[in-house]
């Protein structure tokens, strides 16, 4: 009767233990998952950080190789420039003809990471640069020599063949044009000043323009004003210019008509106060 007992005590708590460990598996189960779960995310976490740092590499790296070629390209250039300064001192010359002597120095291979048009729009920049200072030097000649604006080509040419200081020029035709340019300008800026000084005389205002039509007295007027002043004679070639520059103004003055009172301005000086 004993041993039956044990048996049925046995056979009562094997059942018990196998709910138990089922039990026990079950409740692992969502455990095991949520650790799988947070173990994926960290790996992917840790793929998306090293393609972070891939991308930020290739970046840097691409950062760097351009730095580098901007670099080369620049000490390119500053070689080539060099060149330029030294086998290039003619403005006249072109980029065939500078080419072949360029070729023949050295320091053309320095100049290997620029492509033909870089070379040329250089070459360009620096006989263009030339030209402005043989221009200007020709220009301080000029003033020098007092030519004005109503001074002749032949007269001004042989005044320059006796200066050792004189620029050259391929042509004396080339020479004249930059003779021609310097008088139209001189006569520009003359104009210029002309209309200043008409600014700075006060006698002259919004009624003259009146006076003007109702006789030739109140003009005669104005240019005994003017006459004194280098800036009225500069013009002095050319009088119907002058005569047409003055009229002008009048007529402008006339339309703006007369000045606004110096009260007219007090209000919105003090609201700027």
């Amino acid at each position: 009767m004993l041993c039956l007992r044990k048996d049925e005590l046995l056979n009562e708590t094997e059942p018990a233990a196998s709910a138990s460990s089922a039990s026990e598996a079950e409740a692992s189960e969502p455990e095991s998952a949520a650790a799988r779960e947070r173990e994926a995310r960290a790996a992917a976490s840790i793929k998306e950080r090293e393609r972070q740092v891939q991308r930020a590499l290739a970046t840097s790296l691409r950062d760097r190789d351009k730095e580098r070629e901007f670099h080369k390209r620049d000490e390119a250039v500053q070689h080539f420039n060099a060149l330029l300064a030294d086998l290039v001192r003619n403005p006249d010359l072109t980029w065939r003809e500078a080419k072949k002597q360029l070729k023949k120095d050295h320091r053309y291979s320095l100049a290997e990471e620029l492509n033909k048009d870089d070379k040329e729009r250089l070459f360009s920049q620096h006989t263009s640069a030339l030209g402005n200072k043989r221009r200007d030097k020709l220009r301080a000649l000029l003033a020098e020599l007092s030519v004005g604006c109503t001074a002749h080509w032949r007269d001004v040419k042989k005044q320059l063949a006796d200066l050792a200081t004189a620029p050259a020029y391929r042509n004396a035709a080339q020479m004249e044009r930059e003779f021609r340019d310097y008088q139209r300008d001189k006569q520009n800026a003359a104009k210029t000043a002309l209309r200043q000084l008409l600014l700075e005389t006060r006698s002259i205002t919004h009624r003259s323009l009146a006076a003007v039509r109702d006789g030739p007295a109140a003009m005669q007027q104005i240019q005994d004003t003017l006459k004194h002043d280098a800036r009225y004679t500069a013009l002095d070639h050319i009088p119907e210019e002058r005569q047409q520059i003055i009229m002008s103004y009048l007529e402008e003055l006339e339309k703006k008509g007369p000045p606004p009172p110096p009260t007219a301005t007090e209000p919105s000086r003090r609201a700027k106060q």
